[in-house]
């Protein structure tokens, strides 16, 4: 069985890398730059599903950035240029894997919830909605807020060393944008993200690859009349477990703005983006009791960027069940007692 599969996913995983390649020739960001979607987000393991249960899991996420060059940038209705960005945000999601079974595979549910404060400085700004001049010279803001919800519904399967998922995500605005505000973790804009995960896994030769190809449709925000675009978006990684325990590897995402932004309120025009990141993760499970708890650290880089930020990306997630359904009990076959 493992030497069946071994070349369709390599197959798999050689064309989504060259098509990320072929992307990178197109020239094709969103409202401050950003999009709902995290990169970076996904990493090891993206395809599996854990067996029906409740599962928690808590991500910090650090990103540090710059979009320099003299280039423009607006968010929460103001246009600055020269900005650097330092975030600092955790992310709490709780997850249901339910017993339920759709084509065979496992239908779960998430929530998400982030906050955070987003520290974001402008060499200049050129215009905001809290005055009706032109300003000039550095601006500073930094504010901490809850970021917007996201809603998941996933449905997952196995069959020998391949794992696969289908994930659907919506992003609800939380309330807490403020415009004229630089520092905003909640974007404000309705989106759907509808995505998918590969991932072979071998427990005997102890590789992991996975990729996480997806696309993001994104309403217009309301409060700045600014439309961002359809944004494309894959990651992967390719790991080695080195024990049961430990496992490193490598990570990257490529991300590619396929519209342009629009509204009545886009004052940067079409400012499509497109970025590629490389880095690498280490994860380790450990015991605390009865109960696994899985820690993971990836560290991206990213380059070959065009109208958004460049900058580095660190994550820090660690998740646990919280209650896992029991297997059936195996009936016990029954003797039979022969009749003289």
């Amino acid at each position: 069985m493992r030497s069946t599969n071994r070349p369709n996913w390599l197959v798999v995983l050689a064309f989504a890398m060259t098509m990320s390649l072929v992307l990178l020739g197109k020239g094709h960001a969103a409202e401050g730059a950003q999009g709902v979607y995290v990169l970076g987000n996904r990493g090891p393991l993206a395809g599996v599903i854990p067996p029906p249960g409740f599962y928690f899991e808590s991500e910090t996420y650090f990103y540090q950035g710059n979009l320099g060059g003299g280039r423009t940038f607006q968010n929460g209705g103001v246009v600055a240029a020269n900005v650097k960005l330092d975030i600092s945000a955790n992310f709490v999601t709780p997850i249901w894997v339910t017993p339920i079974e759709i084509l065979g595979g496992n239908l779960g549910f998430s929530i998400t919830v982030p906050f955070g404060t987003p520290n974001v400085s402008a060499g200049a700004v050129l215009s905001s909605p809290r005055i009706d001049r032109i300003v000039s010279g550095r601006e500073r803001d930094a504010v901490f807020n809850v970021g917007d919800i996201y809603l998941a519904s996933f449905v997952g399967w196995h069959s020998g060393n391949l794992h696969w998922s289908v994930t659907a995500l919506g992003v609800v605005p939380s309330g807490s944008y403020e415009t004229g505000q630089l520092s905003n973790i909640a974007l404000n804009r309705p989106a759907f993200d509808l995505s998918g995960a590969l991932t072979y896994l071998d427990p005997a030769l102890g590789y992991e690859l996975s990729v996480v190809p997806g696309i993001t449709f994104n309403w217009i925000n309301p409060a700045t009349q600014y439309l961002t675009g359809t944004e494309f978006h894959l990651e992967w990684s390719a790991s080695k477990y080195l024990s049961k325990e430990l496992s490193v590897g490598l990570v990257g995402y490529f991300y590619d703005q396929l519209t342009g932004d629009s509204g009545r309120g886009d004052k940067v025009g079409p400012f499509k983006g497109r970025v590629t990141a490389l880095g690498g993760q280490i994860g380790y499970t450990f015991q605390v009791g009865e109960i696994p708890v899985s820690t993971n650290v990836r560290v991206l880089r990213e380059f070959a960027v065009a109208n958004r930020f460049a900058g580095t990306a660190t994550y820090l997630t660690i998740s646990a069940p919280l209650w896992v359904v029991p297997p059936k009990p195996v009936a016990e076959p029954k003797l039979v007692t022969a009749k003289f």
